[in-house]
């Protein structure tokens, strides 16, 4: 080996030979800075306005179709540029490529549902002369984070004579806002903290507030529950029983704001997944000169297995490739539509956990994603040993890395959590099914699942940058 005399020669020989994250913050020169911080209001106001997956549906769906996208059968010549969507939960956005569709496509999936309280079925109860909405919780969540904050009720109820009506109390200034009581301390010792942190907080109890007058006739029972139905009634002609078919969704009242004194973060609700979703999302809006058609698709139910008619285990994503094949003259058959998804690339776009600097001990700092360290791709998520999980192959990941890096993309990998620590699932084995090559790919999130998530405008900026990239090789 040749020898290395100088500290020059030898500084140069580690940064050919080491592998070494960057920070984002280094990485680019303020004109970027600058766009990665406008990037960031949009997406705030994204994260404002679709709280639900519902309400994300909306939001795509529009800015889609404000871009040219029109939805199948509804432009005569077809339009090259579709968005469809399923149930009003879930959406797709494509546009086709100059290279055939028979040789494949590009494929971004993220999902837009994400832990929360749904109300049940029927939720108006009365207790101790106040009226409550019961609950059930939705996705992973620590119960003890949902007591004693501003909560919000988004959702739609579909009443008695069929017509819906879609519901949002509590983000407006003079709405009412909605919470679920917690016990003093004072009184805290046996209830709650001689208690596992599991078990502290029961699931049962995660009742909302909802009214505290009494029905003025004091001879009929229930006075404070049938005085919130006299008000549902009164002001949207609801009544108890149009509950039953609706579908309300308890999240955090407010808006997403900016973190620290230099602004350099995101803290708001959803941001696993919507972070990806709002990237892609734009990605796709302003790609240019694509040659592999691309395929967006926003999934449902992602954080309870993706299952149903608008998860990932559903069939959508073979009703956009044969409305795609129609499109560009060809008649799809079940052989062509899986010979094409076959011949795929796809990005499963989810977050990763940044490491906690207070909890640094549940990863193995070396194989970590890093806040503010760019896109992080990680190979492998499930659990153990790699149980229940796509693992991408070492060509696409290759690949992969190729790409970032001549676009000049930020990137990083990690892992989630020590090998033994725990673990989660993502929807990549869904789409890996089909045979396509397939890898998660998302910007590292603090506070994950919680109601107030953390995430780094460089990094939301570099999702953008990098689904961009993988549209447009």
């Amino acid at each position: 080996m040749e020898k290395q005399d100088t500290k020059t020669d030898i500084q140069e020989l580690e940064k050919k030979l080491k592998y070494t994250p960057t920070h984002v913050w280094d990485s680019i020169d303020d004109d970027e800075k600058k766009r990665a911080f406008a990037f960031a209001e949009v997406y705030k106001d994204f994260l404002d306005q679709a709280k639900t997956e519902r309400e994300a549906v909306r939001y795509i769906s529009e800015k889609a179709l404000a871009a040219g996208f029109t939805y199948p059968g509804t432009s005569n010549p077809p339009s090259s540029a579709i968005v469809m969507n399923m149930y009003g939960k879930t959406v797709s956005m494509a546009r086709l490529g100059t290279e055939p569709i028979s040789e494949g496509v590009r494929i971004i999936i993220s999902h837009i549902d994400a832990p929360r309280l749904d109300l049940k079925q029927r939720p108006l109860m009365e207790k101790e002369d106040m009226a409550f909405l019961k609950t059930h919780y939705y996705g992973g969540i620590k119960k003890f984070q949902w007591l004693t904050r501003p909560l919000s009720l988004h959702g739609c109820i579909i009443k008695s004579d069929g017509s819906a009506l879609n519901v949002e109390i509590g983000e407006r200034e003079d709405d009412p806002v909605f919470t679920i009581l917690d016990l003093l301390p004072h009184l805290a010792r046996k209830a709650q903290y001689e208690k596992k942190l599991l078990d502290a907080i029961e699931g049962e109890k995660l009742n909302i507030v909802v009214g505290s007058l009494p029905f003025e006739n004091k001879d009929v029972s229930d006075r404070f529950k049938l005085s919130v139905l006299l008000y549902l009634d009164q002001k949207y002609g609801v009544r108890e029983e149009d509950l039953i078919s609706s579908e309300i969704e308890v999240v955090p009242a407010g808006r997403a704001r900016d973190v620290g004194l230099d602004r350099g973060l995101v803290g708001g609700y959803g941001q696993d997944d919507r972070i990806c979703a709002f990237s892609s999302m734009n990605a796709l809006l302003d790609a240019k000169g694509l040659k592999r058609t691309g395929i967006l698709l926003f999934a449902d139910k992602e954080e309870i297995g993706s299952d149903g008619a608008t998860g990932a285990k559903s069939r959508f994503i073979e009703q956009v490739v044969a409305e795609l094949m129609k499109t560009a003259g060809l008649t799809p058959t079940a052989f062509q539509i899986n010979s094409i998804l076959s011949r795929s690339q796809a990005l499963s776009a989810d977050v990763n956990a940044g490491i906690d600097p207070d909890y640094t001990d549940v990863h193995e700092k070396q194989n970590a994603a890093c806040t503010g360290y760019g896109l992080c791709m990680t190979k492998f998520t499930g659990h153990g040993g790699k149980y229940a999980a796509n693992d991408a192959n070492a060509e696409y990941v290759g690949w992969l890395r190729q790409v970032f890096n001549r676009q000049k993309v930020v990137w990083q990998t990690g892992e989630l959590g020590k090998v033994d620590e725990g673990g989660g699932g993502t929807v990549a084995k869904f789409l890996a099914s089909y045979g396509m090559n397939i890898v998660d790919c998302g910007p590292p999130i603090l506070s994950m699942h919680s109601p107030f998530e953390i995430s780094h405008k460089g990094d939301l900026y570099m999702a953008y940058k990098g689904y961009r990239a993988f549209l447009e090789e």
